[in-house]
């Protein structure tokens, strides 16, 4: 791993000048930075309480699971670490220029919103994260999957970030580390170490899916219930599942299947059961699966459209005359007889196979 020298760094970020700043957490700042070499970077840095307590223990543990892992583009990249002047671990990641699914779901310009398109392909990069890291031996947990902790880069493409709660389930002490995590999104069955496991990313995933369909916040003290697990799961057991998605931004008709998929599978995600919660290979698949159904609704009415056309003017052709697109007028036995596209389709095609 890249060992940056201080210098280098306090020259990237301006001397951590506070306009740098591109985001803020209980455990630091995180600075825009310019290398010599003119790349962009993210420069990550302890927040002044944990400087003071010289607690490396979060950007420890985040540069040590990082730099453990091979390559994956939906996971944010380690480039390097550096040492401040009181020996304080300092993180260089790569920079992502669109910031934070948060920010995209919550902030008032509604024009600025991710589309419904955009959502589902999210929920797909972030859910392949997940499942990478819980396939590792041994298995990593994320234990804070938020939409602070998504981010996006110049193409928008979503890369999960943010590794110091991240545990290897590598031995007893991996289960002796107190539960932690971020309201809200926090799995209610994990209250104590020995409660750990891959369910407690599956449940904070589901929270996250309520929140990419709905645009709500996963607790809002504004609303009633506050809880977005809560307000969706009463939804779907009343069978309004679309009274959950964004009323910003209009739902295409061919998307209404996918988005419900995406629900249900965010209401097994946050199961109070553990075991009838689905792995993320599981909701990979399921997810998957919906891309390959949406695709095929896309295709049909665009083949139907074209086979229509081509039928239609077989039919000008064959009746000697213009008509519009929409239907022939026959007059010659006194009466008007409207032919609907679908009809010439058939009509032709069985006159083509007969």
């Amino acid at each position: 791993m890249n060992e940056f020298k201080l210098e280098e760094i306090v020259s990237a970020t301006d001397n951590f000048c506070p306009s740098r700043v591109i985001g803020k957490g209980s455990h630091g700042c995180i600075y825009r930075g310019i290398l010599e070499d003119g790349q962009f970077v993210a420069i990550k840095k302890q927040s002044s309480g944990l400087q003071k307590l010289q607690d490396n223990t979060k950007l420890e543990n985040e540069a040590c699971i990082l730099s453990s892992l091979s390559h994956n583009p939906y996971l944010i990249r380690l480039l390097g670490t550096s040492r401040d002047s009181f020996k304080n671990k300092l993180l260089v990641m790569e920079h992502m220029p669109k910031g934070t699914l948060h920010e995209f779901l919550h902030l008032e310009d509604d024009e600025t919103t991710l589309n419904w398109s955009q959502r589902f392909k999210t929920a797909v990069q972030i859910a392949k994260a997940v499942q990478f890291l819980h396939e590792e031996n041994p298995t990593i947990v994320h234990r804070d999957i938020k939409s602070a902790n998504v981010l996006f880069d110049q193409n928008l493409n979503a890369k999960l970030a943010d590794f110091g709660l991240a545990i290897r389930m590598d031995g007893y002490d991996s289960l002796s580390r107190p539960a932690a995590g971020t309201i809200g999104y926090l799995d209610p069955c994990y209250t104590v170490p020995s409660k750990l496991s891959t369910k407690v990313d599956v449940f904070s995933y589901g929270v996250l899916l309520f929140e990419i369909i709905s645009g709500r916040k996963a607790i809002d003290v504004s609303k009633k219930p506050a809880a977005i697990v809560e307000w969706a799961t009463a939804l779907i057991q009343q069978g309004r599942v679309l009274e959950i998605c964004d009323e910003r931004i209009e739902l295409p008709h061919h998307m209404e299947d996918t988005i419900k998929n995406l629900a249900f599978i965010a209401s097994r995600c946050v199961s109070l059961m553990e075991n009838l919660r689905p792995s993320m290979a599981e909701i990979v698949i399921q997810l998957e699966k919906s891309i390959i159904d949406e695709q095929s609704v896309v295709r049909f009415p665009l083949w139907t459209s074209f086979l229509c056309g081509f039928a239609l003017q077989r039919w000008q052709r064959k009746l000697g005359c213009k008509t519009d697109s929409t239907q022939i007028n026959n007059k010659g036995n006194g009466s008007g007889v409207t032919i609907s596209k679908g009809a010439l389709l058939v009509r032709e095609i069985l006159a083509e196979i007969t």
